[in-house]
């Protein structure tokens, strides 16, 4: 029973390490973030990213000027209000995205919609390509990382600082593992 209890905990282990890899954290806006300031281009920030299921949005605004709305495309297309499917006002709003296709968000305080602050999240299928965008690579900012680093590690672990590599979370998927086999071996 043991044995049973060990490999199932592995397995979710080695799920939740596949999902840390291939999830990424866009903030909207990149270093702008969520603002009417400066006219910023939300259509042309979302055209240079490639969008995945996992991937976490991450809208960073002032609470006391704006919110975000999750909303269909026609409320999208004409900036209604009145029914969003979500809203959230905490100034630091992290969503998931679970389900590919189109995700329309907008600020809900009048007129910023209007002028611009909305934005469409294009997930796209597996075999689509991502949209071509006359932006050059330079001018697009990666995604912020999406770990979040654990707390103290045992002192027979490997930092997770060595445990980095170029191409992404693979050192942190091989933390958690290796954090794994450590406790429960």
């Amino acid at each position: 029973m043991a044995l049973v209890k060990r490999a199932l905990a592995l397995l979710m282990s080695i799920t939740l390490a596949m999902e840390l890899i291939h999830a990424a954290v866009y903030k909207v806006g990149d270093s702008a973030g969520w603002t009417t300031i400066g006219n910023f281009d939300y259509k042309k920030w979302s055209a240079t990213k490639t969008f995945q299921v996992h991937d976490i949005i991450l809208f960073k605004y002032n609470a006391q000027f704006h919110n975000v709305m999750r909303v269909t495309h026609a409320m999208y297309k004409a900036c209604n209000t009145s029914a969003p499917l979500a809203t959230y006002t905490t100034g630091n709003d992290s969503i998931t995205i679970k389900t590919r296709g189109h995700h329309f968000f907008f600020c809900g305080v009048p007129g910023h919609c209007q002028a611009g602050q909305k934005v469409d999240i294009n997930v796209l299928q597996s075999n689509e390509m991502a949209p071509t965008s006359s932006a050059s690579s330079s001018e697009s900012s990666p995604p912020v990382p999406s770990a979040k680093v654990p707390g103290p590690a045992p002192s027979n672990a490997m930092p997770l600082k060595a445990l980095k590599s170029p191409s992404g979370n693979i050192g942190l998927a091989m933390a958690v593992l290796a954090t794994f086999l450590i406790n429960f071996s």
